[in-house]
């Protein structure tokens, strides 16, 4: 039975790991490498890292960190960062890495979705679709370049035009839910579900293992990713690795199936 996957995410700014609160006042939390070794032992069931410098900086990947990342990974990981070309992407997909992820460069041009497909398959092709809320409006904008640049593009819309360009994967990342552990933007996950065929994957906003459970409950097999609910512990945000173990998925998360 397919089931879905609980995933942690990982921002990297500087070289270090951070985690941000709406896209902002990023706090180190530590070194990379040493997270990744900590959820393979963990067996997390995927890992996106994200380089959150890369495309505001106009960086190139960092392909030494990204097979140093890749050759410690245990698990299926996602790396998105500074990925302008299908080239970059086909030389990251050689160094071990299972899908790469784009997004502002996805969003500016959509033919570079294909383009990647082409060279790397579908499946390995994900684009990371940062939302906002619209003041006063039911309407949420797709914002690039870390949260700073409104595309003033309907993320639905864009979603859709994604799925139909060859993309194998959609994430969905709510800058308003981002850091607060208060819980996921159910309403939007359920209407991306409805709306296309191809996996997904929620972020921004996991406080609790009952969050990603309403998730799953709404929309059936999905991603689940977090990454302040994975490093953080405690009011005051103490940092701590942590991960649900096999009889938690079952009990809290995978248990959602059952009542979808």
């Amino acid at each position: 039975m397919l089931r879905p996957r609980i995933i942690p995410c990982l921002l990297i700014q500087d070289g270090g790991l951070v985690k941000t609160v709406r896209f902002k006042d990023p706090k180190y939390v530590g070194d990379p490498i040493n997270a990744v070794k900590i959820f393979n032992e963990k067996e997390a069931d995927e890992l996106i890292v994200l380089d959150i410098d890369a495309t505001t900086k106009g960086k190139e990947p960092n392909y030494k960190r990204i097979a140093h990342l890749a050759a410690e990974c245990r698990m299926p990981l996602c790396y998105g960062g500074g990925i302008r070309t299908a080239e970059q992407a086909k030389a990251i997909i050689s160094l071990g890495v299972e899908k790469v992820a784009i997004s502002a460069s996805a969003v500016e041009n959509p033919q570079l979705v294909s383009r990647i497909a082409e060279e790397i398959g579908t499946q390995s092709v994900v684009v990371v679709l940062d939302y906002k809320k619209r003041l006063l409006s039911k309407h949420h904008d797709v914002w690039t370049h870390n949260g700073t640049v409104n595309t003033k593009r309907n993320v639905l819309d864009v979603a859709l035009e994604m799925e139909r360009l060859g993309a194998g994967e959609i994430v969905i990342n709510s800058i308003d839910h981002d850091g607060r552990m208060e819980g996921y933007d159910l309403n939007l996950a359920t209407r991306l579900r409805q709306a296309i065929n191809i996996p997904i994957t929620v972020l921004g906003g996991a406080g609790a293992l009952e969050h990603m459970r309403d998730v799953v409950a709404a929309c059936g097999v999905v991603g689940v990713a977090a990454g302040s609910f994975f490093v953080f512990k405690g009011p005051y945000k103490a940092v701590l690795i942590s991960y649900p173990n096999d009889q938690q998925k079952n009990e809290v998360v995978y248990s959602a199936l059952r009542t979808n």
